[in-house]
């Protein structure tokens, strides 16, 4: 059989969002043989069923590939071709109902080439990973809104794929990161300068702490960048990416992340003991950020990116409407009040006052 590892680095938990539940996780392909391996299906199914949950082919699996070292990109009908020692990275999105299954499993069928121009065919079941339904119910992170959730939860999202070795082994520590940025009846960020960042809406509010929890890293004095897509105040390293910010340890092995605080405004340090809705400190715009904001994720470790992002649930937020990625074609309705779900990638959201 052709030598292709198959690997789910981080077992996934139930995401429950929009009014459905779904399985974000990924599932890395290795071959450690000499000769490349196509794969042309890739199957997820509950185990011991034979119907698939999602099943993937063509042009719906290329876009879930990405081929990690790869330079330049391989086109995309061609990165299910993994040359021999290389790896393929699928960064799955599956939909499940309210009773998800426990365990799950994966089926690929690839093809290779076996001597001239013979082409062999294997079908793989292999991977069979657990399926966690523990998720953590928390508070919001900010008052009122409306809330644009950049960058958050989504197939294509930026987050979703930062795959980063920063503590020896590569993780996702932003799988379920929201960049929040608060707007206007405009759906604008600021009003007046934007070179100034006291004119962006988002400045200055409050962060507030999700759940009780022990603040375990704190760092502060980072000067703020000029708003802008390439103005940095620092150099952004490990150290710098996400400006001054602070983690709180909310118990279960959980860590919520605050980045990019304005300098001077951490309310806290190391050791305090918060309560839910207790102020950490201010948005700013600190770090790896190009203008105010605020980065929350939830991971399985205190280091910034160097762990595993875990899903969460708000108790309740109100869903107001939603934005395409470039903040434009924003539409909005009537307030939905969502309970024990989280906020995906640019929807639009208000939280309690």
């Amino acid at each position: 059989p052709p030598q292709l590892e198959f690997r789910i680095p981080k077992p996934p938990t139930v995401l429950s969002a929009g009014g459905g539940r779904v399985l974000v996780y990924e599932l890395h392909l290795t071959n450690f043989g000499a000769s490349p391996v196509t794969v042309r299906r890739l199957e997820v199914m509950a185990d011991g069923e034979t119907h698939p949950l999602v099943a993937l082919q063509d042009s719906a699996l290329a876009r879930t590939l990405a081929r990690p070292g790869v330079a330049p990109a391989p086109p995309l009908m061609t990165r299910a071709i993994v040359g021999g020692g290389l790896r393929a990275v699928a960064y799955l999105w599956v939909p499940v109902s309210d009773a998800a299954p426990a365990r799950i499993r994966h089926r690929a069928i690839v093809t290779r080439t076996a001597g001239g121009d013979t082409v062999v065919t294997d079908t793989l079941d292999r991977a069979v990973t657990s399926v966690s339904a523990a998720v953590a119910v928390v508070g919001p992170p900010l008052r009122g809104g409306p809330w644009l959730a950049a960058n958050g939860p989504d197939p294509m999202a930026g987050h979703r794929r930062a795959l980063i070795a920063a503590a020896d082994i590569p993780t996702i520590a932003q799988r379920f990161a929201i960049d929040y940025v608060k707007v206007d009846t405009a759906f604008k960020t600021h009003s007046g300068d934007p070179a100034k960042n006291d004119n962006y809406y988002a400045e200055g509010l409050d962060a507030l702490a999700v759940a009780d929890g022990i603040v375990v890293v704190t760092k502060d004095g980072i000067p703020e960048n000029v708003p802008g897509e390439n103005s940095r105040a620092v150099p952004i390293t490990l150290e710098t990416v996400g400006g001054n910010h602070v983690i709180l340890d909310i118990g279960g092995g959980r860590y919520a992340f605050y980045a990019h605080l304005r300098p001077g405004s951490l309310k806290v340090k190391v050791g305090d003991r918060v309560r839910r809705g207790q102020v950490v400190g201010l948005v700013g715009n600190s770090g790896n950020s190009t203008e105010p904001h605020l980065h929350f994720h939830i991971s399985d470790s205190p280091s910034p990116l160097g762990s595993e992002g875990i899903p969460y649930q708000h108790d309740r937020f109100d869903l107001l409407g939603r934005c395409a990625p470039t903040f434009s074609g924003c539409t909005v309705g009537a307030a939905r009040q969502r309970a024990r779900e989280m906020p995906l990638g640019f929807e639009l959201v208000q939280f309690p006052r």
